[in-house]
């Protein structure tokens, strides 16, 4: 057999081992069918396993530089937004209209934040869900509504720039 032959045969034989398509079986015998003795085999499996380990490793590379681009464009996309915020504060302007986009700085929704000032223990057990002692949230939120306790109060909602 010539040596581009072997070329062509190797070059085949590389895009089924990288085809998840392929079955292994398909596979198998196709290596068997290129290469008759053992060390024919070895060499040609070693020769893919190796450029295959290089592609792994050169993806795994690739997946990493990509994760930290990633990181660092939500970095940047967050300490952007940030910025714009606490400028459209700074001068009062916390909603309007462009061309493109709408800008509003609004009170988050959902529960307002809870804050348990004092210690479990001081917190009525009804209060409380049956446990390791925790905070039954939602009870002491309804209580807070109706009256003030010295130990827990809710905390205003944080605020957010929505960009539409």
């Amino acid at each position: 057999m010539k040596l581009y032959e072997l070329t062509e045969q190797y070059q085949a034989l590389c895009e089924l081992a990288y085809d998840p398509e392929i079955d292994e079986q398909v596979l198998k015998d196709t290596m068997d069918s290129l290469w008759g003795e053992i060390e024919d085999k070895a060499d040609g499996y070693a020769r893919i396993i190796l450029g295959m380990k290089a592609d792994i490793e050169k993806l795994r590379e690739e997946e990493n530089r990509l994760a930290a681009r990633r990181r660092h464009l939500e970095d940047r996309s967050k300490y952007l937004k940030d910025t714009l915020e606490f400028n459209m504060k700074e001068i009062g302007k916390t909603k309007f209209k462009t061309a493109l986009f709408s800008f509003n700085i609004q009170k988050n929704g959902g529960l307002q934040p809870l804050v348990i000032d004092g210690l479990i223990e001081d917190i009525p057990g009804k209060f409380l869900i049956p446990q390791d002692p925790v905070p039954n949230n939602e009870a002491i939120r309804n209580l807070l509504a109706e009256r003030q306790v010295d130990w827990a109060h809710l905390e205003p909602r944080g605020e957010s720039l929505r960009i539409r």
